[in-house]
């Protein structure tokens, strides 16, 4: 039963990342945390993150629109963060995990909501163009980081990338790419890490796992093909209020 349960949230997790680019820690994370446990539960999810994003970036029949120096450095300033991650996950308590998820998620989302209204009374292109370059730079590094630390720490990275590439303006299709992308590497430093530190730990009925995972990320095509320019933002904005309310009330269950 504890696998089913586990391969049930892995299957949503994937068809939900499938459709809107990030999403399935989201999902899953908060269930294999309860069903399996901390070690296990951030283990099983870095090998999920990778077969998923290896899955959207390998086997779509085109070829992905990667932004290949957002990815780069991203993946570069998440390496310290993913030594507090792990540093995290060794030495303090679950709720206190979670907890850091939901307060994490709900500043980052009220920034982002912030930023669009602030966005409808800009100040014309010339006065803001420097302002953006700086910002650019902080939110690289502040993404970087708290996503590599929530990498290892609870398997849960997304947030701060997604709320990144979403300031930075790209198109869905460049987000979904770039996110698998950085997805990818993160993930495999992430087992490495975990190795390391003695805290990686096979799951139960991976094999199982794998196999909910890949009918989600299919399935999830069609989501994204649905969802187009029009709704895709709303839809990532609902996902990370959503990953903020199950952050929440696991840190108080």
């Amino acid at each position: 039963m504890t696998v089913a349960l586990a391969a049930v949230a892995v299957f949503l997790g994937a068809g939900l990342q499938s459709s809107t680019g990030f999403g399935f820690a989201l999902v899953s994370a908060p269930i294999l945390f309860a069903l399996l446990g901390p070690q296990e539960a951030v283990s099983a999810g870095a090998l999920l993150g990778i077969e998923l994003s290896l899955l959207t970036l390998a086997t779509e029949r085109r070829m992905p629109r990667v932004l290949h120096r957002d990815a780069f450095a991203l993946v570069a300033w998440s390496l310290p963060g993913l030594a507090l991650g792990v540093l995290a996950l060794r030495e303090l308590p679950d709720r206190v995990l979670s907890a850091i998820v939901a307060v994490t998620v709900l500043a980052a989302l009220a920034l982002r909501l912030r930023g669009r209204t602030a966005a409808r009374a800009a100040a014309p292109p010339h006065e803001r163009a420097a302002g953006l370059i700086a910002a650019r730079r902080w939110s690289t590094a502040a993404a970087g980081v708290s996503s590599g630390a929530l990498s290892t720490a609870t398997s849960l990275s997304g947030p701060p990338l997604v709320l990144h590439l979403l300031a930075r303006g790209v198109s869905p299709r460049q987000m979904r790419d770039t996110l698998a992308a950085v997805f990818v590497a993160l993930a495999v430093l992430s087992v490495a890490a975990l190795l390391i530190a003695g805290t990686f730990v096979v799951a139960s009925g991976l094999l199982i796992l794998l196999g909910a995972c890949l009918a989600g990320q299919v399935l999830g095509r069609r989501g994204f093909a649905w969802l187009g320019d029009g709704h895709h933002e709303n839809a990532v904005l609902a996902v990370l209020a959503l990953a903020a309310t199950v952050a929440l009330v696991s840190s108080v269950l």
